[in-house]
């Protein structure tokens, strides 16, 4: 199995750009094939990965949900079938959009198949990268529970760091199994205080390292450009670069 690495964190915080630049970092670092997961209901890792999504897990759920398995097959070959089909292929890593439903109802069966096939699915990769929302349900319910690396990413702000350390909780209490949780303080203007690292020794995490605010992250972002595409030497590449060669086993 794969060392799998979950990310999580307040919206706004830049959690899916440092899911982006940890993709980046290990196909830079020759640990790739990666699958990346976006596991968050406003889907846009893709976007900081230059990819077009026309198809998502999300998708075929609502297929199987509404009958529209092909006389004939099996519903589990149905979603491989669909899964495959709706991974986006690249140079060093691949990537799997979960999506949401659509409307209301029950979709346990279709993600229990999901889950199953999506463990299989990892078997072939090194590395695992899921961005999730800010909630870890979507987690506990379409991925696998064990989760080596938990990365919480947050902003300097107070609610943002709060917010953070309610992931971590809530990790615990839904038993994902983490191996082990770090905060990473993103876009940060200064380094963190006296107060904020107590906030945090005390909730049992451990600073993971800061990334510092920076503007052409920013004009990344503003312009709808692939975050992957940034220069190499990058104040910020750089010092998220540093924070994974310490905690990415």
């Amino acid at each position: 199995m794969p060392v799998s690495i979950a990310m999580a964190g307040k919206g706004g915080t830049g959690k899916t750009t440092v899911s982006g630049l940890l993709i980046k970092y290990l196909v830079d670092r020759g640990k790739s094939p990666v699958l990346a997961v976006d596991a968050d209901a406003n889907a846009n890792l893709n976007e900081v990965l230059g990819l077009e999504v026309t198809d998502t897990l999300g998708h075929a759920r609502e297929d199987m949900k509404k009958g529209s398995v092909p006389n004939g097959m099996t519903k589990d070959v149905f979603i491989s079938m669909r899964m495959e089909e709706a991974i986006i292929e690249r140079q060093g890593f691949d990537l799997l959009v979960m999506g949401q439903p659509e409307g209301a109802g029950c979709y346990c069966a279709a993600n229990s198949l999901l889950t199953g096939f999506l463990e299989r699915l990892s078997g072939n990769y090194p590395y695992m990268v899921m961005d999730n929302e800010a909630g870890m349900e979507h987690l506990s319910r379409l991925t696998t529970k064990n989760v080596e690396v938990l990365l919480i990413v947050t902003d300097t702000s107070r609610r943002g760091l709060q917010a953070g350390l309610r992931i971590h909780k809530l990790s615990k209490d839904l038993n994902l199994g983490v191996g082990k949780a770090y905060i990473i303080i993103n876009q940060a203007k200064n380094d963190p205080s006296d107060e904020v690292k107590a906030m945090i020794d005390e909730a049992g995490l451990e600073l993971a390292g800061v990334i510092p605010e920076d503007e052409q992250v920013y004009e990344f972002d503003l312009e709808g450009r692939p975050t992957i595409e940034i220069d190499a030497n990058n104040p910020a590449l750089k010092a998220a670069y540093s924070i994974f060669d310490r905690v990415i086993p």
